[in-house]
């Protein structure tokens, strides 16, 4: 069996991502395609096919791109001194906020491949897991709360408002404010 050459790795490997993000951002994911990225660039077949495989491999690292962003939102630290819920309702607001950020076309990529990605689904329920972990822990969380079952309740939450209300174009400001409600009164079914 016959492999396959290693791909190239350089500089036009980040311009054509970068260039389909642009076109996911502008125009959706689902435009992207060789064919506009090559045309956004000026190059041909040739110098695409060199260093991807299809333009699913170029998604998948948007993608990757998105998520770290979108991860990175969580790694906010919580002040034991502070309220513990408030802090909670910010780091999952700054995630929408994101979402926003990011526009919609490669969002509506980023969370279907979120739902169909194991290991960011896992990552994401983890860390969420350690967040009411630390509220059952310091007693802002009731003891009786199953932490499996609500980090992924709030995983659904937080994915599938973002998912909505950026597919309907909700704009950005009454969107924060229905998720921050919406997800206050998830929270104190929560407060000890």
């Amino acid at each position: 069996m016959e492999s396959r050459p290693q791909l190239i790795k350089d500089e036009m490997s980040g311009k054509i991502v970068a260039a389909a993000a642009k076109i996911a951002n502008t125009s959706g994911a689902e435009q992207v395609t060789v064919r506009s990225i090559i045309r956004a660039l000026g190059v041909t077949n040739r110098v695409f096919y060199n260093r991807f495989r299809n333009v699913e491999e170029v998604l998948d690292i948007v993608y990757r791109d998105t998520a770290l962003r979108m991860r990175e939102s969580l790694a906010e630290k919580i002040d034991p001194e502070g309220d513990f819920f408030g802090q909670v309702t910010d780091i999952a607001a700054t995630t929408l906020r994101m979402s926003y950020a990011l526009k919609s076309g490669i969002n509506r990529y980023a969370f279907f491949q979120d739902a169909v990605t194991p290991d960011n689904f896992l990552w994401w329920r983890g860390e969420i897991r350690k967040l009411i972990d630390l509220g059952i822990s310091s007693g802002a969380v009731r003891r009786d709360v199953d932490a499996d079952i609500m980090s992924y309740a709030i995983w659904c939450f937080i994915h599938g408002y973002n998912a909505d209300a950026i597919a309907r174009d909700i704009p950005e400001e009454e969107a924060m404010r229905g998720f921050r409600y919406s997800f206050g009164v998830l929270l104190d079914g929560m407060r000890a």
